[in-house]
């Protein structure tokens, strides 16, 4: 599976900052193109931007998206990657995202697990669970601390369909990236026979991978 563009939703929280260096990463290492992208929307300056006292002009808000995504940005470029393009987007989080991916239709989104600022008082519910549910492109979920990337082992879910086989040759491509070992576990209904294991009924499903 070609990997030829990323494309990064980020908010500046911690866990969008390891979404960055799995962006990164992953785009320096297939030489796709990498961008990011911002949503913003009108709220209470104290719920997504400090910085901004309250105001009824605007632009205020959009200035200080502005200076976020470009703060990201610079993030990214430190890490050795290009930024083919910096998106600024009104609107809610989740249609946000979803309207740049339909614009930019990249290979992959990466994004953080949980927000803060605008991404995390917002949503109702979870934005990363809302978009990765909706996205019309593979989507890849950071959460944890800075262990967790490069992933040193990758878990693939099959049960014999073409979107999981799309889903393993995806996870194949980034874990073998980092030389990452591969499981592919298959799950079955219903219980063994009394004496036959698993017998006539499949068998489990590992391999590495890469």
């Amino acid at each position: 599976m070609l990997i030829n563009k990323v494309l990064l939703a980020t908010d500046g929280s911690e866990d969008a900052e390891l979404a960055a260096r799995a962006a990164a990463d992953i785009a320096g290492g297939t030489d796709a193109e990498l961008h990011l992208v911002h949503v913003w929307r009108l709220v209470p300056a104290y719920a997504a931007y400090p910085g901004v006292m309250w105001t009824d002009y605007s632009y205020l808000y959009e200035e200080e998206a502005k200076k976020l995504l470009k703060t990201e940005s610079e993030k990214v470029k430190g890490l050795g990657v290009r930024v083919a393009g910096a998106h600024l987007v009104q609107d809610s989080p989740v249609e946000g995202i979803l309207k740049a991916c339909r614009d930019l239709r990249p290979d992959l989104l990466v994004m953080g697990s949980r927000g803060l600022g605008a991404f995390k008082r917002l949503a109702l519910g979870s934005v990363s669970e809302r978009v990765a549910h909706q996205a019309p492109c593979p989507v890849l979920l950071m959460r944890g601390g800075e262990e967790t990337w490069p992933p040193q082992r990758v878990v693939v879910g099959d049960d014999g369909s073409e979107a999981a086989a799309a889903a393993g040759a995806l996870a194949a491509r980034i874990g073998g990236l980092f030389g990452a070992a591969g499981i592919v576990v298959r799950a079955f209904r219903g219980r063994p026979e009394p004496g036959e294991g698993w017998k006539g009924r499949g068998e489990e499903l590992e391999r590495t991978l890469y």
